[in-house]
């Protein structure tokens, strides 16, 4: 009898595809990482160069730029070449970007390391647009919000490590106290560049499949307008907008969490200052203990542990119960923990911020799933757009600095919070949204007893 766990990854063909999940969930990693060093980076150029808030949000506007730009190209390299070419192009692309630090750290203009950051978000573009859409397809479809949930806590993982390397190279100082971290910020993008080359050969010798689904809402996919009727179906369009607000609320808070943590914290009283805390620790202008930039960029890596404790829980929970309720629930829970902040209730807020990496875990790779459901061969052009949409990271972190710059911190939470509530809607609202009528009219083999110990998550 089959396990639960060989179930995730069986096609109906009867092969296994753990090794190629494996493989693919290794690049959640890569992102993560360079995602995770990008939302330390603010700061860094705030200090070095003098920027506002709403200035230094350029960085995070280059890098979304590189998905707006390069999503569609992805698209249609994968649906053309298919999925194994589509990563090795963006890889390639990482490295491209990853090695122009080093010449940019010379240059030492901000254009400079924006143009890094943008080669880079252009490359995992390509990673993005492709690897999430086939993670979902690697195994049976009622599993496919648990698989893609899986991969993306390597994601998790990876956000966990890159504020720990922008922390140790973007902020590092010398014997003096100076700052060097002008000058020793190339060396984790030369490393990440290293390494997806190496990944870009192994991937070019293993075994990538380009499996083929059915079309559950057009069912002859070889029909003149079956390429352009995506867009015909509320359930993709809604996710759409839904991630276009997801991944603005979670740009604006990655983003702004060191600002948050070394402005918005309580004083600390004395009595802390010992041990590891010490380590977080210096003495502000006014005399009171407060949060280092350093020991802010420690705390990230703390928030992004949150966010993958919420992955693996999220993709045990969603084996459980209907993907669009979980991803509802969370959305709204969110609402409340962005409300909290706002109001400012010290430590109490200082809480709700780490809980909001935690519920929104689940929320990108869900709106994902759900929005590519039923959609077969057409799922690689949808699955552009969906990534397209990470372009409200570009934009929206923008308006949250401005409030931030004209109010404080807290209060520019109000846009994230504004950016959940549509998310739960679209939660709560997708059954009508996708009619459910799609999944019923799939065919489907004869269940096993290991099959039936899962639910239908998506329908």
């Amino acid at each position: 009898m089959e396990t639960n766990k060989k179930a995730l990854f069986r096609t109906e063909d009867g092969k296994n595809l753990a090794f190629t999940f494996g493989l693919v969930s290794s690049l959640f990693l890569l992102w993560g990482f360079c995602n995770g060093m990008i939302d330390v980076m603010d700061k860094h150029f705030q200090q070095q160069l003098h920027l506002t808030l709403a200035q230094s949000a350029w960085v995070q506007f280059a890098h979304y730029l590189g998905y707006f730009l390069m999503a569609m190209p992805a698209g249609w390299l994968a649906s053309r070449l298919g999925y194994k070419a589509g990563i090795i192009t963006g890889l390639l692309m990482v490295a491209a970007g990853g090695f122009w630090f080093i010449p940019a750290t010379k240059i030492a203009a901000f254009w400079a390391f924006l143009l890094g950051v943008c080669l880079i978000a252009a490359g995992l573009t390509f990673l993005e647009t492709i690897a999430n859409p086939y993670t979902t397809v690697l195994g049976p479809t009622r599993y496919a919000a648990t698989r893609i949930n899986l991969a993306q806590s390597c994601n998790g993982i990876g956000w966990i490590f890159g504020p720990i390397a922008g922390g140790l190279f973007f902020y590092s100082k010398d014997a003096l106290g100076n700052s060097t971290g002008s000058q020793t910020l190339w060396i984790p993008y030369a490393g990440v560049a290293v390494v997806v080359v190496l990944l870009a050969v192994v991937f070019y010798f293993a075994n990538v499949p380009d499996i083929k689904t059915e079309d559950d809402y057009n069912p002859d996919a070889s029909a003149p307008d079956a390429a352009h009727s995506i867009w015909s179906h509320p359930h993709f369009t809604l996710a759409v907008a839904a991630q276009f607000l997801y991944v603005a609320a979670q740009a604006g808070i990655f983003s702004f969490f060191i600002n948050y943590m070394t402005s918005q914290v309580p004083p600390i009283p004395e009595a802390l200052k010992s041990g590891l805390i010490k380590s977080l620790l210096e003495t502000g202008s006014d005399g009171l203990l407060r949060i280092s930039d350093q020991g802010a960029s420690t705390l990230a890596s703390l928030a992004f542990v949150c966010f993958l404790i919420g992955r693996f829980t999220g993709a045990g929970i969603l084996r459980k119960y209907a993907a669009h309720k979980v991803l509802g629930l969370y959305g709204l829970l969110n609402v409340a923990v962005c409300f909290v902040v706002f109001i400012k209730l010290g430590w109490i807020s200082v809480a709700c911020v780490f809980l909001s990496y935690f519920f929104m875990s689940i929320m990108f790779p869900t709106i994902f799933a759900l929005g590519i459901f039923g959609l077969g061969a057409r799922a690689k052009k949808a699955s552009a757009f969906i990534v397209m949409a990470i372009m409200g990271g570009a934009l929206l972190p923008k308006l949250m600095g401005y409030v931030a710059d004209e109010f404080d911190m807290s209060r520019g939470f109000i846009v994230p919070l504004a950016c959940f509530a549509f998310v739960a809607f679209y939660g709560f609202r997708w059954p009508r949204f996708s009619g459910k009528h799609g999944a019923a009219r799939r065919p489907r083999k004869p269940k096993t007893a290991a099959d039936s110990c899962g639910s239908a998550h998506l329908e």
